[in-house]
């Protein structure tokens, strides 16, 4: 796949009421580069060839990850200095925007999701698709996704991206009455991210989310 730009500061998708939930577990403190969680997870080669593409913005990687006017996904962080970084900070922006493609399209086995995840990644994103398929729900409104950090290991292949996530703008919605169920704003609307990204040993650029932990009613993102 050949990568082409894509802004960070993008409005795309998601859901609200449907918060996502944690995968796999984590020690949140550790600092040290070598020691990131799951970062000893490979990347795979996806399984499915990329859709057609639509804008250039909306198919970084010849895959096509736009979305419903109606689903918006704020990215409101800024690209490290790091190249792999900043290659793996677009791509779990990638990742999130696949998890919502799915949820529109509904499948769980779309070619955005197994381009952009791999291990527990994809069976975390899988999971959350299924789930909103399962209680008949899409998404409306918006999320924003803000006060990101990264950090690699040594060997630059893994890289963990955290951010905050604040879905007091997002709504579920009943896929064949329309309705759309509101919430009121809680602490339950924030929440803390950390999804390790794995390099895609093709030298093509792109990096899969391969685990991720999420901390809900997150303090730090309130």
């Amino acid at each position: 796949m050949k990568r082409r730009s894509l802004p960070v500061a993008a409005a795309l998708a998601a859901t609200a009421a449907l918060l996502l939930t944690a995968c796999g577990g984590g020690d949140d403190k550790s600092s040290d580069n070598d020691k990131i969680a799951g970062a000893d997870q490979e990347s795979k080669k996806p399984t499915k060839s990329a859709e057609p593409a639509g804008a250039a913005e909306d198919s970084p990687d010849g895959v096509d990850v736009s979305l419903p006017k109606d689903m918006n996904l704020v990215f409101d962080w800024d690209k490290p200095k790091a190249k792999n970084e900043a290659a793996a900070m677009d791509d779990a922006a990638n990742y999130l925007r696949a998890i919502y493609k799915g949820v529109d399209k509904r499948t769980a086995e779309g070619a955005a999701v197994t381009a952009y995840s791999t291990g527990d990644g994809l069976h975390y994103a899988q999971v959350q698709i299924g789930e909103r398929l399962d209680g008949g729900w899409t998404a409306t409104g918006t999320r924003r996704f803000y006060d990101s950090t990264t950090r690699s290991t040594t060997n630059g292949t893994s890289v963990e991206v955290a951010f905050c996530s604040d879905a007091s703008k997002f709504y579920g919605k009943e896929v064949k009455s329309g309705k759309v169920l509101k919430t009121d704003p809680s602490p339950t609307d924030f929440s803390h991210y950390k999804i390790i990204m794995v390099k895609y040993p093709t030298g093509d650029g792109l990096w899969q989310a391969s685990k991720v932990f999420v901390e809900e009613e997150a303090a730090k993102c309130q």
